[in-house]
C-alpha cells in the first residue's frame, strides 16, 4: 500500500485548481478549516486527517468530473487547501 504522501503525489488534477489550492495553503490553519471539512471535535492526527481530506476530495472530483450539479468548486478547493496544509506539517513532522 502506498503511504499517504505518495497517494497525495499522484493525484493529477487541474492546473487552475490546484495553483488556487497551492495559494490557499499559505494561509492553513489547521484549527480553523479542519472542522469545518471534517467535522467539529477532537482533531485527528495529521496521517489520519489525510486520509479522510483524501477520500472527500476523491468524491468531490467524481462529482466534477460527472457533471453532477451538486458539485461545490468552493468546497473542492477548500479541501485541496487542508490536503496541501496537512500535507506539509506530515512531511516537516517526518523530517524532524
Amino acid at each position: 500500500m502506498q503511504d499517504l504522501l505518495s497517494m497525495l503525489h499522484a493525484i493529477r488534477r487541474p492546473t487552475l485548481l490546484m495553483r488556487a489550492a497551492r495559494i490557499g495553503a499559505e494561509d492553513y490553519r489547521r484549527s480553523v478549516h479542519l472542522p469545518r471539512l471534517l467535522g467539529y471535535g477532537v482533531l485527528p492526527r495529521h496521517g489520519a486527517a489525510l486520509l479522510k481530506l483524501i477520500e472527500l476530495e476523491a468524491d468531490l472530483n467524481s462529482q466534477r468530473t460527472g457533471g453532477d450539479t451538486s458539485y461545490s468548486l468552493i468546497k473542492h478547493v477548500d479541501v485541496l487547501i487542508a490536503m496541501l496544509g496537512e500535507a506539509r506539517v506530515l512531511r516537516a513532522s517526518q523530517a524532524a
